[in-house]
């Protein structure tokens, strides 16, 4: 055990590389997930087609035959990535046609009142969107949105298998240097855990920081510190 601790250099080398294609991934399927989720709700049909069809092809190709197309069948015919490059657009192209799915949901779930509030206060349609509509339901998205960042992480995995060194290469590469296969492997499975449970710690965060500027009622406003803790109040099940 202590080979595979002592490499610790690696293993914060690999984490930094999960940690930023975990960002990068998230904030392309963000832009995304916003740009197609609003276009699904759409008053004009050609509008709304654009949508099915980013949503049905990216959600119903696998993300790794997304990333062997990327780097490798690309540049067969020009195009020419970079391994990061490409495992952020396959990342973000496939859990961002999910996370449009979340948009589109999450505004026709805003109670109708409130549009035709809008309609009667003579909003435009950009005004009710941006004022009203997204607003609320970007309260509904974060919960879902927060499980697509973490599904984004883990998924990140499979960058290994392109080249680039990331945890789950790292570890394979320790497993083969140290001959400690358990050691290697809980280590690795420790290092996803612990950063799946930074990126929920900050989405429970948003959360009850949205809830608040939205005035809903809630009890004293907690810090990271009592939500990680499960302090009472904190709002942790």
């Amino acid at each position: 055990m202590s080979e595979v601790l002592d490499s610790y250099p690696q293993w914060l080398d690999g984490a930094w590389v999960t940690i930023r294609l975990t960002l990068l991934g998230g904030a392309l399927a963000l832009v995304l997930a916003l740009v197609f989720g609003m276009a699904g709700t759409s008053r004009h049909a050609w509008v709304r087609v654009l949508n099915r069809v980013y949503v049905e092809f990216f959600r119903g190709n696998a993300t790794l035959v997304l990333l062997y197309w990327f780097f490798y069948a690309l540049p067969l015919i020009g195009l020419r990535f970079s391994t990061m490059f490409a495992a952020v657009l396959a990342l973000g192209l496939n859990v961002g046609a999910y996370g449009a799915e979340v948009v589109r949901g999450s505004i026709n779930a805003v109670p109708k009142a409130q549009y035709e509030a809008t309609i009667a206060l003579n909003f435009t349609p950009f005004q009710r969107m941006r004022r009203v509509l997204l607003p609320q339901a970007f309260a509904l998205m974060l919960p879902p949105f927060g499980n697509l960042i973490i599904e984004l992480m883990k998924g990140t995995a499979i960058v290994s298998l392109v080249g680039l060194v990331d945890l789950t290469r790292v570890s394979k590469n320790i497993q083969g240097s140290t001959g400690q296969t358990v050691a290697a492997f809980t280590v690795v499975l420790v290092l996803y855990f612990v950063i799946a449970q930074v990126l929920q710690l900050f989405v429970r965060y948003a959360e009850r920081r949205v809830d608040r500027m939205l005035g809903r009622r809630l009890p004293a406003e907690p810090s990271l510190g009592t939500i990680a803790a499960g302090a009472p109040g904190a709002g942790v099940g």
